[in-house]
C-alpha cells in the first residue's frame, strides 16, 4: 500500500470555512494529502470582514505541535495567520526541532477585507523568524510591501521584492502574487538564481475570500507529494484559477473561492444525472 502524503497547516480559524485553517484542510483533501493542523488563533471572520480573535497560550499551541508530531510527521508545514513574534518564535523552532524539509510561508499580515490581522512588532518577527526556513514564502503585494518597506507598481518593483525576500532575508523562493497588480494576474518565482513566470487570465469577481490561503495550500500539498517547487506553483495557480473563476457566489461580502472550482464541470454533470 502506498503511503500517503501528509500536511499540516499552523494557522487561524475561520468560521465561514471560506480562509485559514478551513480553507487549508479542504483545499489537502481535493489534492489527496491528509491535512493535520495547529491552531494559533481563533478568529470570528466571515465574508463581510474580521470582527475580532484570541491568540491561544503558547503552552498549548506547543502541545499541538508535539501531539502531531510524535504520531503523524508532516511532509510538508504551511503557516498562515501567526498574529504575534511569541507564536512566530515557537513555531520556528518547532520546526527546526523536527527538521522540516518543505515549509511555505503564507505570511498573512492583511485580510482580504482589508482587516490588519498581525501586530506591528510580528512584521519584524516573520523576517526574523521565518524567513529563513521557508522553501518558500508566498506574499501578495501589500505583504510584499510590508516585508521589504518597497513600494510595488511595476512588474520590475514585484521581482525587486522577490530579490530581496531571498538574497536579504534567507528565503530559499519567494512567490510574489500579483492579484493586487492591474492587468493580468501574473505572479513571479524566484529562486535565487532565475525567475519564473505563472500567468492567468483576470476574472471580475468579488469572489476572491481565502485565495492566498488556498494557493498556498496547493503548494504545501505538492511539495508533501514530493514534487519540485516549480510543479507546487504551477499546481497551485493552476487551482487558484479554477476556484476563482467558478465562484460559489455566497455570503453578503467577498465570498470564498471555490474549493472544487478544479472539477467544478464534473460535479455539475454529475448533478445533471
Amino acid at each position: 500500500m502506498t503511503e500517503i502524503a501528509k500536511a499540516l497547516t499552523v494557522a487561524g480559524t475561520d468560521p465561514s470555512g471560506g480562509a485559514g485553517i478551513h480553507a487549508d484542510l479542504k483545499t489537502f483533501q481535493e489534492i489527496g494529502v491528509y491535512g493535520m493542523s495547529v491552531i494559533t488563533s481563533v478568529v470570528s471572520q466571515n465574508t463581510l470582514g474580521v470582527k475580532s480573535f484570541v491568540d491561544l497560550e503558547l503552552d498549548f499551541v506547543e502541545s499541538q505541535f508535539d501531539a502531531v508530531y510524535e504520531d503523524i510527521p508532516p511532509d510538508a508545514v504551511k503557516s498562515g495567520m501567526l498574529s504575534n513574534p511569541e507564536v512566530m518564535a515557537l513555531t520556528a523552532r518547532k520546526m527546526k526541532e523536527a527538521g522540516v524539509a518543505n515549509y511555505v510561508l503564507d505570511p498573512v499580515m492583511i485580510a482580504s477585507s482589508g482587516h490588519a490581522l498581525i501586530s506591528e512588532d510580528a512584521r519584524v518577527a516573520v523576517a526574523k523568524e521565518l524567513l529563513p526556513l521557508a522553501t518558500v514564502v508566498t506574499p501578495n503585494l501589500p505583504e510584499a510591501e510590508a516585508l521589504t518597506n518597497k513600494t510595488i507598481k511595476t512588474v520590475e518593483d514585484m521581482k525587486e521584492a522577490g530579490r530581496v525576500l531571498v538574497e536579504e532575508y534567507g528565503a530559499n523562493a519567494a512567490l510574489i502574487k500579483g492579484g493586487h497588480y492591474e492587468g493580468e494576474a501574473d505572479d513571479f518565482l524566484y529562486d535565487g538564481d532565475t525567475f519564473e513566470k505563472f500567468s492567468a487570465e483576470r476574472f471580475d469577481t468579488k469572489h476572491t475570500h481565502g485565495s492566498g490561503c488556498t494557493y498556498a495550500a496547493v503548494i504545501t500539498a505538492g511539495l508533501a507529494n514530493g514534487k519540485t517547487l516549480y510543479d507546487a506553483v504551477k499546481d497551485g495557480k493552476a487551482y487558484i484559477t479554477a476556484a476563482i473563476s467558478n465562484p460559489l457566489n455566497i455570503g453578503k461580502g467577498q465570498g470564498p473561492t471555490n474549493h472544487w472550482g478544479h472539477r467544478w464541470s464534473e460535479i455539475h454533470s454529475k448533478e445533471k444525472a
